[in-house]
């Protein structure tokens, strides 16, 4: 089994944005043999945290999935020039704030949802397998949008109510770039919270209004992150799949449909790309859905 952070691949594809991507490599785990999230639920997905720098400053969006993983990032940042390192956390969800501690001496900025929803699962958090021990809170909250400065960039923080209740996305307006988090995924989002689904559409509804060119998912293709991102139908399948999810109650048989059934116009369309690993997360989604209930 590989060093943790070992098979991390680093990639720029816009000037001033670092992407650190790890997992989707088959046969590979990262972690452990038994079963954990770390493996499970976010290396075999493939994951990437983001970071945007301009002159001595850079912006981290998540920690990643370990300690060793936020320190080939902030490492990174500080050999390419970076003094000054702040963080975005794009919601509480483990994978996502894994790598805190590294970034502990940092102003750590999440939504005060976000903030509230780390408190209240911090012994879960801390006793995970693998442990966030300890997790690091946040020291800087807002609330709906927020405007930052990363050097000579223009960075947008909004607020979204998709897959976790306290999802923050990130804007760069002069790239009309946004950093989606969880919030969108490549092939299907993950219902965390399936009693929020509608909820969840009318934020994707929002955002399908947002002035988007290109879209970066915390879980997604490798190559098109690399190729610059996905294009603004990653919204469109996402509310798709989200629609077809609440007429599960309605229409039963299609409980019965895999993945590759269940969104083919998607897939055949080229909006998403087919992932077999996601069958698992298709079938636990419609278990969410119909029991009412899903684990975070």
């Amino acid at each position: 089994m590989p060093p943790l952070g070992s098979t991390m691949r680093i990639h720029t594809p816009y000037p001033g944005v670092y992407a650190f991507y790890d997992g989707r490599i088959d046969g590979v785990r990262a972690y452990s043999t038994k079963p954990n999230w770390l493996d499970d639920g976010a290396y075999s997905l493939g994951l990437c945290s983001y970071a945007i720098m301009s002159g001595d400053q850079a912006l981290v969006y998540d920690t990643s999935i370990s300690l060793a993983h936020a320190r080939i990032i902030r490492k990174t940042l500080e050999d390419a020039g970076a003094r000054h390192i702040r963080v975005v956390l794009s919601h509480w969800h483990v994978d996502h704030v894994a790598g805190n501690e590294v970034f502990a001496d940092c102003e750590i900025i999440a939504n005060h949802l976000t903030a509230r929803a780390l408190v209240n699962n911090r012994d879960n958090l801390e006793n995970r397998d693998p442990p966030i021990r300890p997790l690091i809170m946040p020291n800087r909250t807002f609330e709906d949008e927020m405007r930052l400065k990363v050097g000579d960039i223009d960075v947008d923080l909004r607020h979204v109510d998709i897959h976790s209740h306290d999802g923050t996305m990130i804007i760069l307006p002069h790239l009309n770039l946004l950093f989606a988090g969880d919030a969108l995924e490549d092939p299907i989002t993950y219902v965390a919270e399936p009693t929020r689904l509608t909820q969840h559409l009318r934020d994707l509804e929002r955002m399908a209004t947002w002035d988007i060119n290109k879209i970066f998912p915390n879980h997604g293709a490798e190559e098109i992150i690399v190729a610059g991102g996905y294009g603004p139908e990653l919204i469109t399948a996402t509310r798709n799949y989200v629609e077809k999810l609440l007429h599960l109650r309605q229409e039963r048989k299609l409980a019965e449909q895999d993945l590759k059934t269940f969104a083919a116009d998607d897939f055949r369309s080229g909006a998403i790309g087919y992932f077999a690993p996601y069958e698992a997360v298709h079938r636990e989604n419609i278990k969410a859905v119909l029991s009412g209930h899903a684990e975070d």
